[in-house]
């Protein structure tokens, strides 16, 4: 099976400036293929292909003008072009939206980088052989493993640090696993993270004081930064000091970049736990995410228990592990029938957290009577 690593490396002042113009010269030939791919579109009806803009920019535009592509590494360019026409074919699809321009702040471009020799993403303890860059120091020591097959490797940027993934070909787990129970019920929400039928329960993180005191002083970082906006908005270009300004900027990328990963570790935690029960099966419910948004008072909330990525990364660990991952239609009223009857309740409101039925009378926590009707669903679709 196929896995890959992510760690952050340490660079070298030669290495660091080597890495930002490759990524410069990727995020500029992605900018460019979008705008020529838009311009030939409109004149011939006709889409046009990364193999067909990649003869044209080797060969006509860089003799022309910019000679400084070829200064960076030719398969990192290459993917930037392959990368914009994936995203034009999968808006002709259907599957997304219209390819947009990548901007500098946003940080979303990265450099690919192949195995091109038996010499190249050779990994150690504490470091890893990149093409064009040489050795590059792990931060994390071990954190890659030595026997696996490395294929590539992708360096991104983020906050003022850079990060490496290493895509390796190792051996599945999934002879390892013994089940030691029947399965697992998870019910996701909005006021604890997660609730299992093992009576299991995961709170929610975005209620805790530290995940408040960071988002309070993002927002104190944030006004401070629309006033720096404000201020110079009727000021010339040589009025006001701009590296003051991207030092805010840079705050601020490291509050979301340290909220994002202190949310995203939590819910690989909980994923971790519920594959160490060692289960038979894990049964979730097909939330509908995008309708759930729509809600003004709750799109924040939602937004932030990150239920996609979770879902994701259950699949991933489900996969590795041999176990049988089950999703019910989101259609299936879970919090609305008893356990212990079946019997429907019809006009269960959100606010009553205790359900009481009116067959058998029996009074359970709502979300756990829920956790016990994915466990025991019977129509579901296996996702594994």
């Amino acid at each position: 099976m196929k896995r890959a690593f992510k760690t952050e490396i340490m660079l070298t002042d030669t290495q660091r400036q080597k890495l930002n113009q490759t990524i410069g010269t990727c995020r500029y030939v992605y900018n460019l293929y979008v705008a020529t791919a838009q311009n030939h579109y409109k004149e011939t009806g006709s889409h046009l292909s990364g193999y067909d803009f990649s003869k044209w920019l080797n060969n006509v535009y860089v003799k022309e003008k910019d000679i400084w592509i070829k200064d960076v590494s030719s398969k990192a360019v290459k993917q930037a072009i392959m990368n914009g026409d994936r995203a034009f074919k999968n808006f002709f699809k259907g599957l997304a939206k219209f390819p947009r321009f990548k901007k500098k702040k946003d940080q979303h471009v990265k450099a690919y980088f192949p195995k091109n020799n038996k010499t190249d993403l050779l990994v150690e303890r504490h470091r890893i052989k990149v093409p064009t860059l040489g050795w590059v120091r792990l931060k994390e020591y071990g954190y890659i493993p030595y026997d696996a097959v490395v294929k590539s490797c992708t360096i991104s940027q983020k906050a003022d640090r850079y990060y490496i993934s290493v895509l390796c070909e190792m051996a599945s787990r999934q002879a390892e696993h013994l089940p030691e129970m029947n399965g697992i019920g998870v019910d996701v929400g909005l006021k604890q993270f997660a609730v299992c039928s093992h009576h299991r329960d995961y709170e929610n993180i975005n209620k805790t004081s530290k995940i408040k005191k960071l988002e309070k002083r993002m927002k104190r970082q944030q006004r401070k930064l629309s006033r720096s906006y404000e201020q110079n908005k009727n000021r010339k270009r040589g009025e006001f000091c701009a590296k003051n300004r991207q030092k805010q900027i840079l705050r601020l990328q490291k509050l979301h970049a340290r909220l994002t990963n202190i949310r995203k570790e939590y819910v690989r935690f909980v994923v971790n736990q519920l594959v160490k029960a060692k289960p038979a099966y894990i049964t979730i419910e097909d939330l509908n995410v995008k309708g759930m948004m729509k809600n003004r008072h709750l799109a924040k909330a939602i937004t932030q228990q990150n239920f996609f990525y979770f879902k994701e990364y259950l699949l991933v660990k489900c996969i590795e592990y041999g176990i049988e991952l089950r999703q019910v239609s989101r259609f299936y009223p879970s919090s609305k029938l008893c356990s212990c009857c079946g019997a429907k309740k019809s006009n269960l409101s959100l606010s009553e957290r205790t359900f009481v039925c009116d067959e058998c009378g029996i009074e359970i926590d709502r979300d756990f009577n829920a956790s016990l009707n994915l466990k025991y669903a019977t129509e579901y679709k296996v996702l594994t």
